[in-house]
């Protein structure tokens, strides 16, 4: 009797650590997925800082004069 709920144990225990071990394989999967993600929002994030920046150097430097109250030129 002993013996049984000795390898009933054993076997159970057995069971919890692959499916541990198939978890963290997914999770593993998962977190470099992930990192995929930030890296590629991270460059995007460089990109558009950058391009912000040129836009507010372009402004600061003036933008050229508008016509003045005149309808557009598609009239």
């Amino acid at each position: 009797m002993y013996a049984e709920r000795v390898v009933a144990t054993v076997e159970t225990l057995e069971r919890r650590v692959i499916e541990l071990e198939v978890k963290l394989t997914y999770q593993d999967r998962t977190v470099a997925e992930l990192n995929e993600v930030v890296i590629e929002l991270r460059a995007a994030l460089a990109r558009l800082q950058a391009k912000t920046k040129r836009f507010e150097e372009q402004l600061a430097a003036g933008l050229p004069d508008a016509p003045e109250n005149g309808p557009p030129p598609h009239y």
